[in-house]
């Protein structure tokens, strides 16, 4: 079994003696928020939480996200949350970086180690604690799910990074892959949150441009991706938003594998407005 590991920010804040030099993007094409921009003092509360902060890196804004929220959640011993999600069209994929989470979903417990990822469904009942002597981290990506008459809405499930076989891309002899957690084909979900891997070496060989908007947290590694006509480079702790039809390539440097959490809204028809409409 291949030992994974996952980044996850521990706060602090930077000396006075620093450098304010960063990597830090913002344009309206794409973002890259790096980690040593998650500190401290950027961190929020949410209402119904006990002991627990959280990183926001992405919600729905003008010029910014459209489809989805993404946060990294930090929840200290006997923290958590019995009332998590406010929004009862919201649907929600949850990703553990780093300690254990107990997760309540669907009338089942379940202990979510690192690689841990859990599927919650739009007005679910469920709520997380930490039962550990140690915080735990994860990811919450949150969507308003898009309900479509005559299809159901998808039903929960919980699993773990390494009970799921990477699927190679065609041609790449393995050294690109993506863990798929559901079938694509199935389009009761219309998101998608998935892990890609490159190994040292390996590209995105043309510039991706496609309507589905992105978050990709890397998980692991560095990379040179590129960003509409901007190369960056970016390592484990980074996140990047690419909204839709921004181009996008990655050229994997090395010397281990690089691997990110991916975010994309999939499986709907474009919404329209009416011609001249206000």
């Amino acid at each position: 079994m291949i030992d994974r590991t996952y980044y996850a920010p521990t706060g602090g804040l930077s000396a006075q003696t620093e450098l304010l030099t960063d990597r830090a993007v913002f344009t309206d094409a794409y973002a890259v928020i790096p980690k040593g921009v998650m500190q401290d003092i950027v961190t929020s509360n949410l209402p119904f939480w006990d002991n627990t902060r959280v990183w926001i890196l992405a919600r729905p804004l003008t010029g910014f996200a459209e489809t989805f929220s993404q946060y990294i959640m930090e929840v200290g011993p006997g923290g958590g949350s019995d009332k998590p999600e406010l929004d009862k069209q919201a649907e929600a994929v949850l990703f553990v970086v780093e300690g254990t989470l107990t997760l309540k979903l669907a009338g089942q417990s379940h202990a979510m180690e690192p690689g841990g990822y859990a599927f919650v469904p739009p007005a679910a009942e469920w709520a997380v604690r930490n039962e550990s002597a140690d915080p735990v981290r994860f990811h919450w990506i949150r969507k308003a799910y898009e309900a479509v008459d005559g299809i159901d809405a998808p039903p929960a499930f919980v699993t773990n990074e390494k009970d799921v076989a990477p699927n190679p891309m065609p041609d790449t002899d393995g050294k690109w892959a993506t863990s798929i957690f559901v079938d694509p084909k199935d389009v009761r979900y219309d998101m998608h949150v998935t892990i890609v891997t490159f190994e040292p070496g390996a590209v995105i060989p043309f510039a991706e441009t496609h309507v589905m908007e992105h978050g990709l947290y890397v998980l692991e590694g560095k990379a040179v991706y590129r960003l509409n006509q901007d190369w960056v480079e970016v390592e484990a702790g980074d996140f990047m938003w690419l909204r839709a039809f921004c181009p996008q390539a990655c050229y994997a440097g090395g010397p281990g594998n690089f691997r990110y959490l991916l975010y994309k809204d999939v499986n709907r028809q474009a919404k329209l407005k009416p011609t001249g409409a206000l």
